[in-house]
């Protein structure tokens, strides 16, 4: 899609807040499904289930079709994306019940923003390379005060 200059960088931020948002719900839902199911483990098998449901769905009516050949030049690390996410979700259901919601997904952002300022600073899996700085620390700090602070509450 092609949308006016300044447009684009909104609406990516905008998807990205609801993204987070739909993370906060999806951290105390598969925390509730994981005692019907009994392990965060099965949870997550059921949310990979009913999302690669979804993205098969959503593929369809977009009519989406994979580059095969330049599937086949990727480097091995583009592959693995999956298991973050089912580290992450059984992380989460496991986690909720036991600290809450906001304590589980505040230290889950302090978590990464730490490895995004590494993988920044060294330009690691092919993103742009943005040095660590004060700045950028203090930033991660305020972050992990705001842990100290929701955990406190």
């Amino acid at each position: 899609m092609n949308f006016a200059p300044g447009i684009a960088p909104l609406l990516a931020m905008l998807a990205v807040v609801l993204a987070g948002g739909a993370t906060a719900l999806q951290a105390p839902t598969n925390a509730r499904l994981a005692t019907a199911v009994a392990s965060p483990v099965n949870a997550a098998f059921v949310s990979f289930a009913v999302g690669t449901a979804a993205l098969g769905i959503l593929a369809a009516i977009l009519h989406t079709r994979p580059d095969i050949a330049a599937s086949k030049a990727l480097p091995w690390y583009a592959w693995v994306g999956g298991l973050y996410g089912a580290i992450f979700v059984v992380a989460a259901a496991w986690a909720v019940p036991r600290l809450g919601v906001a304590t589980t997904i505040t230290l889950m952002v302090a978590g990464q923003l730490m490895i995004s300022l590494v993988l920044d600073h060294f330009g690691a899996l092919g993103v742009p390379q943005a040095p660590i700085s004060l700045t950028r620390l203090a930033g991660v700090a305020l972050v992990i005060g705001g842990v100290l602070l929701v955990r406190r509450g």
